[in-house]
């Protein structure tokens, strides 16, 4: 598994052995391609949750986001987040301006109970398909009421296609689904 463009296309992406189900690269190509249409993620404070491998988050640095968050609960998934976050800052095309970092927590706590400075452009979500519909939808509740995500930004949320179309919490709608196999991908913004 590797970065598939931007300033560290090629870098590998260490992945855990079995704790994790990585986003198939065709799939982040299509949610990354519609990412960069936007222009969203340039400079843009990026929120990973369910990290997994990083994989999502660390696309979006590599496609010109400037900060990153990557939150997840497996503790031996965050340290092989937390070495691959290492190496790219030690990457010839890490920039002054970049920060990243990995929280070791639940992404429903995280989202129920974190404090940031400023709220995130880009939420990226890729729980576990067992995660249910409901926990979805009081997961995009919490970031939303709690203003955890910008006016102007949006959410990103990859599902499996056998499991209910999670609501878009109040102000939000969704602008965009569309399917990759077994995976729906969501996106939501503010109305």
């Amino acid at each position: 598994m590797r970065v598939i463009t931007g300033r560290f296309k090629g870098v590998p992406l260490t992945t855990p052995r079995s704790e994790t189900r990585p986003t198939t690269d065709r799939t982040k190509e299509a949610m990354f391609s519609r990412l960069d249409s936007t222009g969203i993620l340039a400079g843009a404070r990026v929120l990973d949750l369910f990290g997994g491998t990083g994989a999502l988050g660390i696309e979006a640095l590599s496609r010109g986001a400037n900060e990153l968050t990557v939150v997840e609960a497996s503790g031996p998934a965050a340290k092989l987040i937390a070495h691959t976050l290492t190496a790219l800052r030690h990457n010839p095309a890490w920039e002054p301006a970049m920060s990243a970092r990995i929280v070791h927590a639940k992404a429903e706590r995280y989202a129920a109970k974190a404090k940031v400075s400023e709220p995130f452009d880009v939420v990226l979500i890729d729980p576990p398909y067992a995660f249910s519909t409901a926990d979805c939808e009081r997961l995009l509740c919490d970031l939303t009421a709690r203003d955890l995500v910008a006016h102007d930004g949006m959410i990103v949320l990859e599902r499996s296609v056998r499991t209910e179309r999670p609501e878009a919490p109040a102000g939000w709608q969704i602008t965009d689904a569309r399917d990759y196999g077994e995976t729906a991908v969501y996106t939501y913004r503010a109305q």
